[in-house]
């Protein structure tokens, strides 16, 4: 059996802590590569997307493109704020994955607390 790696294990017990303190409550999930910066709000429950938002996306990459990385993941976490806002939702548990709560994470987290979602 293959040996599993920090950030697996690092996801994994992330994961564990959440569905321990979730409540029945959505879940903000960030996925960052070098170059784009990706959010979900996640139903567990149903297994379903309700929002998502990306630093790919059309309408965000003609005003990304003189932002800084941090700017691009503040104004990605606004959008999936709004989107999940506009859908009735303002509770959610933030999953930052295998990544430290740290530089474009926390500026998504931060961009989607300024629009109305609270964790």
């Amino acid at each position: 059996m293959a040996q599993e790696s920090l950030s697996e294990r690092r996801k994994r017990r992330v994961r564990f802590r959440l569905a321990q303190k979730s409540g029945g409550r959505v879940r903000l999930s960030v996925f960052r590569s070098n170059r784009y910066i990706y959010a979900q709000v996640i139903d567990d429950m149903t297994h379903k997307t309700l929002a998502s938002a990306s630093s790919l996306e059309k309408e965000l990459r003609d005003v990304l493109s003189k932002k800084s990385d941090q700017d691009a993941a503040r104004l990605v976490g606004q959008k999936v704020a709004e989107r999940a806002v506009s859908k009735g939702i303002l509770e959610v548990v933030f999953d930052r994955g295998e990544y430290l709560y740290h530089g474009r994470v926390a500026a998504l987290a931060e961009g989607a607390r300024e629009k109305g979602l609270s964790f």
